[in-house]
């Protein structure tokens, strides 16, 4: 228990650090001044004031903020005894790309970190290459014609760089036709295949699996599968949600912090015993680029009190060629966080009813 308590908090920690941390950089260098940067929620452990910023490392691990002067629509008197940056301005004395720039940094730096760690792993696992095992006789696989050894390279419209990414499709599939650009003895051929339904597990199935075939990356390669990488958890948020959307999805498979935590402890557990240390931090570099995709994908979403609704009223901001009032805005934020609080007491409730059963 005590060690996935440390794993979560140095793994979602990461990630929280770095979305903050764009906003603070870029906040910075557009002369805004920081009135505070903190790290957690709830009370204060620890804190200090330097250069007029108060950095706060606060007792629940589960977020974290960077708070601007003027940054929730209020202009305010500065004390004339306290400590500032006499350079620094209120968020709101800002120009609109100065401000549109410094919220946008927040996520575009969970982009960064996503591609950095993506790049770490393609140094020192490879890639899983979409490489045809064996083909289940009788299956929808066998009846397109594909044969082990064949390499696919497309399915429909999308690009294939991973198996996983052929494994996710299939799992996804609802019974729809798959068009499958492949690669058999260099020779590019496509083949259209019909997902077979297992009345067992309630899913349709390809009939192929993993050819076990991996790359191992040179300089060049690590960027460019690192790229690959953090596209391929774009996808995944991206499709999640679309199912999210759609209904698709239950309660069940939404986990928040508490959720995080078991899903870290567990994978790092599994790893460990079956690989051994080196591959488990792995794993943990695995899933700090996949926390740090959905950070920075979710926080985009044009929703109240999230960045992306933030960038949504700047942009109305730069149409109009004036701001929507301060006022007005902070009501509609306000009322978008109330949401989301009471969404994330219900993820959280619901995580901890999933752990005890």
């Amino acid at each position: 228990m005590i060690r996935t308590i440390i794993l979560f908090i140095i793994v979602f920690g990461l990630v929280v650090i770095s979305h903050e941390l764009g906003h603070f950089l870029i906040g910075r260098r557009n002369g805004i001044r920081v009135v505070e940067f903190s790290v957690g929620m709830g009370p204060s452990l620890f804190s200090f004031v330097k250069h007029g910023t108060k950095y706060s490392l606060k007792l629940f691990p589960i977020g974290g903020a960077c708070m601007f002067e003027g940054d929730d629509g209020v202009a305010r008197e500065r004390d004339p005894g306290e400590i500032c940056d006499a350079e620094g301005i209120s968020f709101l004395e800002a120009g609109v790309w100065a401000r549109i720039a410094t919220v946008f940094a927040g996520p575009f730096f969970n982009f960064i970190l996503a591609f950095v760690i993506a790049v770490i792993l393609s140094a020192f696992s490879g890639a899983d290459l979409p490489t045809v095992g064996t083909v289940t006789e009788g299956s929808a696989a066998a009846e397109a014609g594909l044969q082990t050894g064949d390499v696919i390279k497309k399915i429909g419209h999308e690009p294939i760089h991973f198996y996983r990414e052929v494994s996710m499709i299939s799992a996804l599939n609802q019974g729809e036709k798959m068009e499958i650009t492949y690669l058999r003895n260099g020779e590019k051929a496509v083949t259209t295949l019909f997902p077979k339904y297992d009345e067992n597990d309630k899913r349709y199935y390809m009939g192929i699996t993993n050819g076990g075939e991996y790359l191992k990356c040179n300089p060049l390669q690590v960027f460019q599968y690192g790229f690959y990488e953090v596209e391929y958890w774009v996808k995944i948020t991206y499709k999640s949600l679309r199912m999210l959307v759609k209904g698709q999805v239950s309660k069940d498979d939404v986990s928040g912090p508490v959720g995080i935590a078991q899903l870290v402890g567990e994978s790092y557990d599994a790893a460990e015993e079956n690989y051994g240390t080196p591959y488990a931090i792995l794993t943990m570099l695995e899933i700090v680029v996949l926390l740090s995709v959905n950070l920075g994908i979710m926080n985009l979403l044009p929703l109240p009190a999230l960045d992306g609704g933030r960038l949504a009223f700047m942009l109305v901001e730069v149409v109009r060629g004036k701001p929507v009032p301060p006022e007005k805005e902070g009501m509609v934020h306000f009322a978008g966080l109330v949401v989301l609080m009471v969404l994330m007491v219900f993820i959280m409730y619901n995580d901890i009813m999933r752990l005890v059963r």
